[in-house]
């Protein structure tokens, strides 16, 4: 019988999440815990008049969770942009293995910290960068996804309208 060559090997399974799909949903608890291999995913929220509002994206290599805790509900939904290839894990359980596996405790950390930069830097340009800055962030946060999202979810993302950021990507492309 082959032995996983680590604990963190044998918490995971591989998944497929079609586009369109949920791999999280809003009111649900957070019981798993996923690393994203091939696709892109968004998070988003309802506003007020059950408006989306897109408040992530995942690509390659992220970590995707709903909450920093396991088993919470959920504020938010997490739904694939494009067929996606995963490895999921119980989140309860591999929370159990963090501060006892050194390996398991360094991603775990090393994603939470991204994580909080990506927020801390989204919450910074929604209220004191314009237009062209955000969108500039954008390219800088999320290199090499500009075409393959929906530039709808990326105006959401940014808090402006289609129209901005049309002009924005206009102004920033005679720039270069």
């Amino acid at each position: 019988m082959n032995k996983p060559e680590s604990i963190n090997d044998a918490l995971h399974q591989s998944q497929t999440v079609k586009k369109g799909d949920f791999f999280l949903e809003y009111g649900k608890p957070c019981t798993k815990i996923g690393k994203l291999e091939k696709g892109i995913m968004r998070g988003f929220i309802y506003d007020s008049t059950q408006g989306e509002i897109t408040t992530h994206f995942y690509q390659e290599g992220d970590l995707i969770i709903g909450s920093f805790v396991p088993n919470v509900n959920l504020t938010t939904n997490i739904q694939a942009l494009e067929d996606c290839e995963m490895t999921i894990a119980k989140y309860a359980e591999v929370m159990s293995h963090v501060n006892k596996d050194p390996e398991i405790t360094q991603v775990i950390n090393r994603e939470f910290q991204k994580l909080n930069k990506q927020m801390q830097s989204r919450l910074v340009s929604l209220l004191n960068l314009d237009s062209l800055k955000k969108y500039e962030l954008f390219l800088n946060d999320y290199p090499g996804l500009i075409n393959r999202i929906p530039h709808y979810y990326i105006a959401q993302y940014l808090g402006i309208t289609p129209t901005q950021l049309s002009r924005a990507r206009k102004q920033f492309s005679q720039q270069m």
